[in-house]
Order: structure tokens, then sequence, then C-alpha cells
């Protein structure tokens, strides 16, 4: 049975929420080993951290303060939707590589990881690579 957390009462920035299931969104520029990767929990909880390069450089990016978003809870699905503006962090007229992905927990403890494409034998969701998506 898949494991989600709970709703926050106050949802806010936190680490770690790729422990429990959790929706990732990684992007970055096509011409550019730079990239930022999205987290946002059931719980509501949420997070956005830069990267200089593969795996370096990690902080979380100070250009975004706060990220709403909307938990739907219905029998048997969930539902995360958001809206996120990427002007605030990459200059206008550049073309996105992007991945979506998930870890989903398990209730007896293992996880699962889902994107649109793992190019190696291991899920690895910052591989450029598997950024296979284009957004102009």
């Amino acid at each position: 049975m898949v494991s989600i957390p709970a709703a926050a009462e106050a949802p806010r920035r936190r680490g770690l929420l790729w422990k429990d299931t959790c929706l990732e969104l990684f992007f970055g520029p096509e011409d550019s080993g730079e990239y930022w990767e999205l987290n946002l929990s059931p719980s509501g909880h949420w997070n956005v951290y830069r990267f200089t390069r593969y795996r370096e450089g990690m902080r979380e990016e100070a250009a975004i303060t706060s990220l709403p978003f909307d938990v739907r809870r219905n029998s048997g699905t969930l539902v995360l939707s958001a809206e996120f503006n990427v002007g605030k962090i990459v200059p206008a007229g550049r073309n996105l590589a992007a991945t979506v992905a998930v870890v989903i927990k398990m209730s007896e403890g293992g996880r699962s990881h889902w994107a649109t494409i793992h190019p190696a034998s291991r899920p690895d969701f910052h591989r450029r690579d598997g950024f296979a998506l284009v957004l102009p």
C-alpha cells in the first residue's frame, strides 16, 4: 500500500521530501549544466533546489520564497497541481529541458521511482539525459 503523508496544518519549505511520497520536477536550460529540482509533497510541504551541475552545488533556491499548490485526495487518486513561474530563476528566451518524477513510498518501507524516462539501469532523476521534455 502507498504511504501518503498527512496534510500539514502549516505547509512550508522543508528538506528531504523525497524520503516519502513526493512529486519532483527537474529542469534546466538546454545549453547549461545548471538545473533546478522542485519537490512537492502531498503534505503541502515543498522545496526548490538549485544545482550548478550534476549533483553539485546544491542549495535552496533563494528566489523562490513560497510555492502554493493544490493537493486533492480522492478514493484511489492523488492529484497535485501547481503553477510555477520559471522566469524568476531562468532568463527568458531559453529552452528548458525537464523531467517529471515521482517517489512512491510504500507502507512496508520500500520505495519505487518513476520518471519520464530512466536512461540508466538505476533511477537517477538528476541525469541530464533523462530530461526528455523540452519546454520553449
